[in-house]
């Protein structure tokens, strides 16, 4: 009850907007009660359009994530959460990996370098976004053998394709780094601490 003694309103329903399995991970380890719905974008197909009219990795990490929130706001109530990570190196965007041939020889170019991971975050309500968050982590790989790297992608297979960088970093893929600046949530694919904050704010969690 309010304290005018009037029922209060029930928390908005929180959707993902995403199969992916870490960020459902994220939001259930942290207590959030939520339904998680593919949103039914081509990817692929905006990434080449976003490219073609000059987007750089940021702005094309943040076109898709809001893509993907306004796909399923339009037609179901409550604060959907899109997201979506796009990997920099060298000026270009970089999409996952097709194969575990073509993973090698990416993790081949990147090690004893530095790329950029951007992750955007966008809540839409009644088909309009409300809240948008950015984040840009650096990636510094060492200088890993190819032995090293052989046994990685062995032991980890087809699973560590599912990661635009071709690494978990909350498994042995932090092996694959010298130095890592950024968020920890936002590397993973959700800068979760202000979404949380976020959630809080809009009574869809409890403050």
């Amino acid at each position: 009850m309010t304290d005018a003694g009037t029922p209060a309103a029930p928390p908005p329903p929180v959707i993902l907007a995403s199969t992916s399995a870490i960020r459902r991970t994220l939001l259930i380890q942290a207590g959030i009660r939520f339904e998680a719905v593919s949103p039914g974008v081509d990817e692929d197909a905006a990434k080449v359009a976003l490219r073609a009219a000059g987007a750089g990795p940021r702005e094309q990490a943040d076109a898709i994530a809001e893509m993907k929130a306004l796909k399923i706001s339009a037609r179901r109530p409550g604060l959907v959460i899109g997201c979506d990570q796009v990997l920099g190196f060298e000026g270009e965007a970089w999409d996952k990996s097709a194969s575990l041939e073509e993973a090698r020889e990416r993790l081949l170019q990147w090690r004893g370098k530095t790329h950029t991971l951007e992750c955007a975050a966008v809540v839409a309500r009644d088909g309009v976004p409300i809240w948008r968050q950015l984040k840009t982590s650096r990636m510094t790989m060492r200088p890993f053998s190819e032995a090293f790297l052989d046994d990685y992608l062995a032991r980890h297979g087809t699973e560590a394709l599912s990661s635009v960088g071709v690494y978990q970093l909350e498994g042995a893929g932090v092996q694959l780094f010298e130095r890592i600046e950024g968020d920890y949530f936002a590397i993973l694919g959700l800068p979760l601490m202000e979404l949380l904050a976020f959630l809080r704010l809009h009574g869809a969690v409890p403050a």
